[in-house]
């Protein structure tokens, strides 16, 4: 915006703000019940206290904050590489046929995320072509994909500010993914008279609000969980270089992902002696940290003023998304994978993946799971179907809704 000074705070700088705005987000957390009765994340509550802060900083002394996010990012890549080195085969193949199911449902909900986005455009009248981008390009697509149509729509059909219009919807997305979930969770839930398998009792991601006791994390399993992390990661990143010259493009976390995964169902049968950490209390901490301010600076970051101009009608038609997603997982999802716990818990997740991204889910999912107990087949499930299928049938349902 003309005239306005811009502050851009350094990654590192960036980094401790987050975690920061992660403690804000824990105080409001005790201080108000309802953000603990309806499975709120800190990180989210916290996110958003701190982008309203740097909206009010802009409106009143016209400065705009922007933060430089790499450590972020990288925070990303460890999080998804604690969710591979929890990964057990046996549980994944307990979880086959709900993955398939997932799968199909997901496929479902995308043909349905843009219909209503036909409808809502339709409604107040904006151009047809947008439709995907108030629809699964940028809600479940989020920002990269929205940011990836934006120029073809703009070419293709004249629409001048289908990138902005898109960012807008992903970032809107984003905060109703983040407060959906839990509500969605606990009705389930509390209607259902719901509670975790017996057998599953270790941390999947995160530790329990009522635990107090400390006594297995010391500084040997937060250095044998790191290492085990890092050498997942740099696997990871050949293996990722490798797919790319071969023409296979998949995000680094996905990869570090697989790689824990196969180090998890391999080191422990070679070594039986070897104490391995996964699903240990000092992985849970470490997944907690990397997920809870990899949040937090999503969220802090988001420049709320750039919205305002396409406020109106994008938040109403985004609120016919969150009740089409209410409809759609309360209903349908949740009946379909079981009507049990790891449904509910998989209904949480779905609602920040289908607003928002695979974070959200996870974040959604790890409240209610702190609060009620694990459940380590949706941490699985979700993420699988989020980073290998969504994205080529989200790319080909988009290209005929374009078209």
């Amino acid at each position: 915006m003309e005239g306005t000074t811009e502050f851009v705070v350094e990654d590192f700088l960036a980094l401790t703000v987050g975690i920061i705005v992660y403690f804000a987000g824990v105080l409001a957390t005790r201080r108000f019940a309802f953000l603990r009765e309806f499975n709120i994340p800190e990180p989210v509550s916290g996110g958003i206290i701190a982008a309203l802060v740097t909206l009010a900083i802009f409106l009143v002394f016209d400065l705009s904050i922007a933060f430089e996010l790499e450590t972020r990012d990288t925070l990303l890549v460890y999080f998804f590489t604690t969710i591979g080195l929890n990964a057990s085969l046996s549980d994944l193949a307990k979880g086959g046929k709900a993955l398939g199911l997932l799968l199909v449902l997901t496929v479902g909900y995308i043909v349905i995320q843009n219909v209503v986005g036909v409808i809502g455009t339709g409604l107040f009248g904006l151009p047809e072509a947008v439709s995907v981008l108030v629809g699964s390009a940028s809600l479940i697509g989020g920002h990269g994909t929205a940011i990836a149509w934006g120029p073809v729509i703009s070419e293709q059909h004249g629409v001048a500010n289908a990138m902005e219009i898109g960012i807008a919807c992903a970032t809107f997305g984003l905060i109703l993914a983040s407060m959906i979930g839990g509500p969605i969770a606990k009705l389930l839930i509390q209607r259902n008279n719901l509670a975790p398998e017996p057998d599953h009792e270790e941390p999947m991601v995160g530790l329990p609000y009522e635990e107090e006791d400390r006594s297995s994390i010391n500084h040997m399993t937060l250095m044998g969980a790191l290492l085990a992390l890092n050498i997942a990661i740099i696997l990871g990143y050949i293996v990722n270089e490798a797919l790319a010259e071969a023409g296979v493009n998949l995000p680094l976390f996905v990869v570090c992902l697989l790689m824990g995964m196969v180090m998890s169902n391999i080191v422990p049968r070679l070594f039986p002696r070897l104490p391995w950490p996964a699903r240990s209390p000092a992985m849970a901490v470490i997944s907690d940290y990397a997920l809870n301010i990899f949040l937090a600076m999503s969220l802090m970051s988001m420049q709320l003023w750039t919205l305002a101009e396409l406020a109106g009608p994008l938040l109403a038609i985004l609120l016919l998304q969150a009740l089409a997603a209410f409809v759609f997982i309360v209903f349908l999802l949740f009946r379909v994978m079981g009507s049990n716990y790891e449904a509910a818990v998989l209904s949480a997740g779905f609602g920040g993946f289908a607003l928002g991204a695979t974070p959200t889910a996870i974040a959604n999912m790890t409240a209610v799971t702190k609060k009620h107990g694990p459940a380590p087949n949706a941490f699985l499930i979700l993420p699988l179907v989020a980073a290998f299928f969504v994205d080529i049938a989200n790319a080909i349902i988009i290209g005929q809704f374009v078209n």
